[in-house]
């Protein structure tokens, strides 16, 4: 399983408009992305309701999780994302 961790880059966290963005780059990966914050369990970070009730703020570092064929550029790509203000 391949890792990311990225610190949150939006000033109103993921949340609203930054997890429907992040949504649907997520769920328009070729593998399933998870996305968590340290201790807590891993929501799918193609999910905006998942993502919703992450509680991940501006400057939370988040770890995305992913497995399989295409998981390191699916990271890669979802992560550049959380790391950008999306606001």
């Amino acid at each position: 399983m391949s890792e990311r961790r990225v610190t949150v880059a939006s000033k109103v966290g993921i949340h609203a408009r930054p997890a429907a963005l992040l949504a649907k780059t997520a769920a328009a990966q070729p593998v399933v992305i998870t996305i968590r914050k340290e201790g807590n369990e891993p929501v799918e970070a193609g999910s905006i309701l998942g993502l919703m009730t992450l509680g991940a703020s501006h400057g939370d570092e988040v770890i995305l999780a992913a497995e399989g064929e295409g998981a390191e550029a699916a990271l890669d790509e979802v992560a550049k994302l959380v790391a950008t203000d999306m606001d």
